[in-house]
């Protein structure tokens, strides 16, 4: 076990250096001037040779090679280097957006547990009757609509119509992430549904549960010690994608919102061509995917003994 997730860990390191160099040469070839962006928002007419200077204080007059391995060395020493828009360090401004992040991906993840689950579950157990045809309904539904549009949906209804809750999420409470985080779950939790509902289904086919029913078995015991715990490998899986995604930030959601995260970080930062943000925000995707799929790895091996995760895994 420990030789595998030394392995895996070692594979970070040279995706870590390709997408670092593929998203610099991108941002790179973009054609766009940050220095001439910079100066147009704030109004300032400069000179030839006031942006010369400016651009040679950020290094960007030299050759691209040249500025990728300055800030991949700067990188490997912890050096992030600094925002171009605000002056601060990058590190210490991605940091400080993470908590609003982690705080919308929790409580969506949350929600989408304590509604597909049930409900997938319920639907699988009355598969054709009328509560399985509502429920696979409601999903498609649910599976239909953008997430732009159920944010704005819910903010009518909920913030603006009965002002419950607030439209700008300014801080991070309850009250604040109540919206985002049940836009997010709304979408999550239609496809998990059915997702649930088919792997339940599956499980139920099998002879193990009809064995138990022979022998007397009663089906609430084997449906949540048996067939729930097979159907895990599959939610897992679903669930750590969709923990992935959510850890890099929605950037549609966090935008209608205003909720002050990795996404909207992200988002701010390719607009105004803050090329030191984005990529660390680059970096940040990376790391994540690669330590959700090893935790999903090693997950397997838990939940179904039969999974073997490679050689030299004991």
């Amino acid at each position: 076990m420990k030789h595998y997730v030394f392995s895996r860990l070692l594979q970070l390191i040279p995706i870590l250096f390709v997408i670092t160099f593929l998203s610099f040469a991108m941002m790179r070839l973009a054609g766009s001037d940050v220095v001439l962006q910079s100066m147009e928002r704030t109004g300032m007419a400069a000179s030839d040779a006031v942006v010369a200077a400016a651009r040679a204080e950020l290094g960007l007059d030299k050759p691209f090679l040249t500025q990728y391995f300055t800030w991949l060395g700067k990188l490997l020493q912890g050096d992030m280097g600094r925002s171009y828009v605000s002056g601060r360090p990058v590190f210490e401004t991605f940091i400080a957006k993470l908590p609003a992040t982690l705080l919308l991906t929790g409580v969506s993840v949350g929600l989408t547990l304590l509604v597909s689950l049930p409900l997938g579950i319920f639907s699988a157990v009355n598969q054709n009757r009328w509560g399985d045809w509502v429920i696979r309904s409601l999903s498609f539904v649910g599976n239909s609509i953008p997430n732009f549009f159920a944010a704005l949906l819910l903010l009518y209804i909920f913030a603006i119509q009965l002002q419950w809750l607030p439209v700008i999420s300014r801080q991070l409470t309850v009250e604040s992430v109540i919206l985002p985080a049940s836009t997010l779950a709304l979408a999550m939790s239609a496809k998990y549904i059915r997702q649930v509902r088919a792997t339940v289904l599956d499980e139920l086919s099998k002879d193990y549960v009809l064995a138990a029913r022979a022998r007397g078995i009663p089906f609430a015991a084997t449906l949540i010690f048996s067939v729930l715990r097979s159907s895990l490998v599959t939610i897992i899986t679903l669930l750590m994608l969709s923990i992935g995604s959510l850890l890099g930030g929605t950037a549609i959601v966090e935008s209608i919102f205003m909720w002050d995260g990795v996404g909207k970080l992200a988002v701010d930062a390719i607009n105004m061509r803050d090329y030191p943000m984005i990529q660390a925000y680059v970096m940040w995707m990376a790391i994540i995917y690669v330590c959700v799929n090893l935790m999903t790895d090693l997950s397997y091996q838990w939940l179904d003994p039969r999974i073997r995760l490679g050689r030299g895994v004991s």
